[in-house]
């Protein structure tokens, strides 16, 4: 009886490794299925953009202001947040509509400071900005930080065709999403699920 049960112990434990290793095997072969999320065409009270990425993440910021998609947007993180409201000026978004958090420097410090402002604000809505890769874990961080609002995401695209990758440097990027998830998940409790 003690060895069935066993046997059946160990047939499942053996099912489930190989179900986790082919669900690794698929998001390391295939990681743009596994780490971007596209919330699709929404509206919002405001457009938040995370700092970091080479520059595009203003750029979709500044698209999705001009279609309509949210009346301002908070920049988020210390650094190139001066870089991306020019950008974002240049793009025609008029300076008024732009508020900056310059405080933080990660996607927990972003949602830590960024939530403080949407709050203040009455806001409940947000519409996330962010490169691809990184856009699972900004919008998991931030639902799990203020399951109270609802937050979209809205990546940018960049050196999305797997072609750019070694070309931009996103390859070292994205294997670092995948630590930077269960790290993340086991730190401060963010479920990348």
């Amino acid at each position: 009886m003690i060895s069935k049960l066993i046997f059946r112990i160990a047939k499942v434990a053996l099912l489930i490794t190989a179900l986790l290793a082919l669900v690794a095997g698929v998001a390391w072969f295939y990681p743009e299925k596994f780490l971007c999320v596209d919330s699709g065409p929404v509206s919002a009270d405001v457009i938040l953009i995370l700092g970091g990425g080479q520059h595009e993440r203003p750029q979709r910021a500044a698209e999705l202001f001009l279609q309509h998609k949210a009346p301002r947007i908070i920049i988020s993180g210390a650094g190139d947040h001066e870089i991306n409201r020019q950008i974002l000026i240049r793009a025609g978004v008029p300076a008024a509509a732009i508020e900056v958090e310059s405080e933080s420097a990660t996607t927990r410090e972003n949602a830590k400071f960024a939530i403080k402002l949407l709050r203040a604000e009455k806001v409940r809505k947000v519409i996330l900005v962010t490169s691809w890769y990184h856009s699972r874990r900004a919008l998991v961080t931030f639902r799990h930080f203020a399951p109270e609002l609802t937050f979209y995401s809205r990546p940018s695209y960049f050196g999305f065709a797997r072609d750019e990758w070694k070309r931009t440097g996103l390859g070292r990027r994205m294997r670092l999403e995948f630590l930077k998830l269960p790290g993340y998940w086991l730190r401060y409790g963010v479920n990348p699920f």
